[in-house]
């Protein structure tokens, strides 16, 4: 069995809501019919091992299902060597909901607000935010609290987030992450914590260093993945940097080891940094992340700093009204 199925076997254990979806792999075409029609489609045909977007395919009507399962699976086996795969019910506009957790292992476990993490293109995340904008603070107790109950119940030791899908008003969790991710940073911000020290601490024995009461948000945070890539089309853009200049200034943090001079190889992952803001609110963080871009110069490659650019004076993102498709829907518009 898949390490996602047996996660979302455990989620529903705990009391975490799941996209409702098949209990085990799919290992027959005839019983996948009659689960997706069970499920409702559209369906999601995901792999069970590994992540970043890889073995996933959508089936919107039977037809369409065979295929996407074939695909799936290959593609599964040539990233993770394992072709196990399952269905979901596919949502329609839901959005990428996480939750920062920490605990001890000694059944103590806290949770350090949620990220939104919707704007994506091919399930890869370019850009995050917490809070999210789609939650009232009635949501963000409860998820939090939920994922926080459930992490103290399985005694759950180290940093990890808990990813879910939302939409009309309901979470459904996806998977948990065991480790910290890219964008713990916009965590930190809001929190004043740091999350690195916080994993040592707990994996040299120590107990947690606050408790939930402890735990303060402050302001909103805006993460963006400076990407060696073309801004329009994606295409990898590997070289060496003549010119790096990030920007700095109040509320403003930049993670790189990036520098001129610095060569950029072809063959690990294209993210060259991180362009995380801060700020008291969230209109007041969209125009610090406007400033912060407008100032950081990286030369001799193609970067996704253009991209960031045109995406703050579009009006869905300063309203924050977006989902998991907005972003590909707005390319294939521009």
């Amino acid at each position: 069995m898949g390490n996602k199925i047996l996660a979302k076997e455990v989620a529903r254990s705990l009391g975490i809501p799941v996209v409702p979806g098949s209990d085990g792999p799919i290992t027959d075409i005839a019983e996948a019919r009659v689960l997706a029609e069970g499920i409702g489609y559209p369906v999601l045909v995901k792999a069970a091992a590994g992540g970043g977007g890889r073995g996933m395919k959508v089936a919107h009507v039977e037809n369409e299902l065979e295929l996407a399962i074939a695909t799936a699976r290959t593609e599964a086996r040539a990233s993770f060597g394992d072709d196990t795969v399952y269905l979901e019910k596919y949502l329609i506009h839901p959005r990428h909901i996480e939750v920062q957790v920490l605990g001890d292992g000694d059944g103590n476990a806290i949770h350090l607000g949620e990220r939104d993490c919707s704007l994506q293109r091919r399930h890869q995340k370019l850009w995050e935010e917490a809070p999210s904008p789609a939650l009232n603070a009635n949501e963000r107790s409860r998820i939090g609290e939920t994922v926080a109950k459930a992490m103290r119940d399985l005694r759950y030791r180290g940093v990890g987030t808990v990813e879910f899908l939302y939409e009309g008003g309901e979470f459904y969790f996806i998977e948990m992450n065991t480790r910290l991710q890219v964008e713990h940073t916009i965590t930190e911000m809001i929190t004043g914590l740091d999350l690195v020290i916080e994993q040592i601490r707990i994996a040299a024995g120590a107990p947690l260093s606050l408790r939930q009461e402890d735990v303060r948000f402050n302001g909103h945070a805006i993460e963006c993945r400076i990407n060696a890539e073309n801004p329009r089309t994606f295409r990898p853009s590997p070289g060496t940097i003549t010119h790096f200049h990030p920007p700095g200034g109040l509320g403003v943090r930049v993670d790189s080891g990036a520098y001129a001079g610095y060569t950029i190889p072809p063959y690990y992952d294209s993210m060259i940094g991180k362009l995380i803001v801060h700020a008291r609110t969230r209109n007041e963080c969209l125009m610090r992340l406007k400033r912060a871009l407008g100032e950081f110069v990286v030369d001799g490659i193609e970067t996704t700093i253009p991209l960031f650019t045109s995406l703050i004076s579009e009006p869905d993102i300063a309203n924050g009204l977006y989902d998991i498709h907005w972003l590909e829907n707005h390319l294939a518009r521009s």
